[in-house]
């Protein structure tokens, strides 16, 4: 076995290092929550992330995710105006104010949802796309769960009150990185603070887009049993947090609190560049190849999550069995690279042959293997 120790202070970007629960004991007054770096996936704080709650209104992020899909695809454009049904017109609670009878066009109702948080604009793209709204939840579930939200069940698109509407916290963060990644070109919608329709115009219910928290999305929530939420995003130096609270008291607590966990977060921790895809990280012995080494390197660059304390304690150690027979094919997994650090859970990351190294001839292996037993190889 051959081990081999990095004291990691390479250079590069992108796999995780997991944590062991949260960072640090770090509580919020919300009844559910989670903070997740966006580049490494680490979970820098929750609680009760996989306990099943109301969503209301970050419902919404679903509903605008298909509608973007749709877009993308070409089955409907932003120009393409849609009917506003009588039952979408009577929606209580937040509202767009759209007219019934009336078409209005998708781009619109975009802005009623995304900004204005209508019901009635939501339950009209519902309709538009779906034909009925139960039938366009049910592929929100269907899509929803496609997408890595297991626990999540929509039985309608705005998150109006309805028993069996659930999700969770960590299943809102999933769909918020999904929302950012897939549709960089429709995500600055959610950092809109105004939209006028009907000649009413409404303020984004976002608090953090009003604040110099580096924030550009993306939803809140409000029931009576759902307490006060919100699905957020910010950066700050190039760096990513997407945060989702739910259960709050009112919307003061919501404005401060989810302030204050982005900037626990964006201050508390950092993300630690290692090993650039590609890179060499060892050069591993070779039995009876052409080449007396071959690098051994990650598919995909390495970044890390941590706190200034647990950096301190970081170790990073490659494991491979060596010397490594020939032939070996670019790309085979021959070893493993292990990252630990204090109050972290040890991840590990297969590590690959960077290069192809034939065979040698039987007359040279018989001089190495020769070479190799004089200079007291085996043991």
């Amino acid at each position: 076995m051959r081990l081999g120790f990095l004291q990691a202070l390479l250079l590069g970007a992108a796999l995780s290092l997991g944590l062991a629960g949260s960072i640090a004991a770090f509580e919020t007054t919300g009844r559910e929550a989670i903070l997740i770096d966006d580049t490494t996936g680490a979970v820098l704080m929750e609680k009760n992330a996989d306990q099943l709650m109301p969503p209301s209104s970050m419902s919404k992020i679903m509903t605008v995710y298909m509608v973007f899909e749709r877009l993308r695809d070409g089955s409907i454009k932003l120009t393409d105006e849609l009917p506003i049904s009588e039952r979408a017109w009577r929606m209580q609670g937040s509202k767009m104010f759209v007219d019934v009878n009336s078409r209005v066009s998708v781009d619109a109702l975009l802005h009623g949802v995304i900004v204005q948080s209508g019901n009635d604009a939501t339950v009209a793209l519902a309709e538009g796309l779906g034909g009925t709204e139960e039938a366009f939840a049910a592929r929100m579930t269907e899509r929803a769960h496609e997408l890595g939200m297991t626990n999540s069940t929509f039985l309608n698109a705005s998150g109006w009150p309805q028993e069996g509407h659930l999700t969770t916290a960590r299943d809102l963060a999933t769909l918020a990185s999904h929302m950012i990644h897939d549709f960089p070109e429709f995500y600055p919608l959610f950092a809109e603070t105004e939209y006028e329709y009907n000649g009413i115009s409404q303020g984004n219910r976002n608090p953090l887009l009003y604040k110099n928290v580096g924030a550009d999305g993306l939803k809140t929530g409000h029931t009576e049993e759902a307490g006060y939420g919100l699905t957020a995003s910010a950066v700050r130096d190039g760096r990513r947090l997407i945060l989702v609270v739910n259960g709050l008291g009112d919307v003061n607590t919501r404005s401060e609190e989810t302030e204050r966990l982005l900037d626990w977060g964006f201050r508390e921790t950092t993300n630690y560049a290692l090993i650039k895809a590609d890179e060499p990280v060892v050069d591993a012995d070779v039995w009876h190849g052409d080449t007396e080494t071959v690098p051994l390197v990650l598919a995909e660059p390495l970044v890390v999550t941590l706190t200034r304390e647990a950096r301190a304690g970081m170790t990073v150690k490659v494991i491979y069995d060596g010397p490594l027979p020939a032939p070996i094919a670019k790309g085979t997994q021959v070893g493993r690279i292990v990252v630990s650090a204090p109050g972290y859970t040890d991840v590990e990351h297969p590590l690959l042959a960077g290069t192809d190294v034939g065979t040698l001839s039987t007359l040279r292996r018989l001089l190495a293997a020769a070479v190799y037993l004089v200079r007291g190889g085996g043991g």
